[in-house]
């Protein structure tokens, strides 16, 4: 018996038919497959900026409470100098109020000069303590960075812009000046010799031409 064309056509289309149906299958495996790992990135993702986010909130809360406690701690520190300058003051407060109590009855004017230097000295010492020194002036050359000129003097024998008096005395604490030293600086006269040698140098010039004219 001998199949008509369209009996051997139908295997075939029926094959071709199948292997559509097989490839569209495969390929919507593969587009599921896909799309489960876009969405397990997808979850991945969401997962890491939500860890980062806390990380940033965390952070930002610390940072906050930083700087409250350093806020705190700068008032606390600065209080607490405060508290020790006064605490170390007291006891020279407690000398005065002792030298003025006995001052009236000392006829000896050494004795209460000797009080009175006790208690600078103990001034002194306080400061010295704080890292707060005095600046040296007398005999020294003047530096403007920590004295200030009040006035000029002229003392023979003493170098141009050597300080011969303090009238008021500077403060330094480490490398900062607190109060400059007001100071009396020497100012070198004029030297008159020169003056004098200059002068003879013009008249002679002056004579010569006298005798040119004449």
């Amino acid at each position: 018996m001998i199949m008509s064309d369209e009996s051997a056509e139908k295997p075939v289309e029926q094959q071709q038919h199948q292997q559509d149906a097989a490839d569209s299958s495969v390929h919507k495996e593969q587009k599921k497959e896909k799309f489960h790992k876009l969405h397990e990135q997808m979850d991945k993702l969401q997962a890491e900026k939500d860890e980062l986010f806390a990380k940033l909130q965390r952070l930002s809360a610390d940072y906050v409470n930083y700087q409250k406690r350093s806020a705190k701690q700068i008032s606390e520190s600065i209080a607490y100098e405060k508290e020790m300058i006064i605490k170390s003051l007291l006891p020279v407060l407690d000398n005065f109020e002792h030298t003025l109590s006995s001052v009236k009855n000392i006829e000896d004017i050494e004795s209460v000069h000797k009080g009175v230097k006790i208690i600078y000295d103990q001034i002194l010492s306080i400061f010295k303590s704080h890292g707060v020194e005095q600046l040296g002036s007398v005999g020294q050359k003047f530096d403007p960075s920590c004295h200030q000129a009040i006035m000029q003097e002229t003392q023979a024998g003493k170098e141009d812009g050597i300080i011969l008096k303090e009238l008021q005395k500077g403060y330094r604490l480490g490398d900062k000046v607190l109060r400059a030293g007001r100071v009396v600086v020497n100012k070198k006269p004029a030297d008159e010799k020169g003056l004098t040698e200059q002068q003879k140098t013009v008249e002679g010039d002056e004579d010569y031409s006298d005798e040119d004219r004449e």
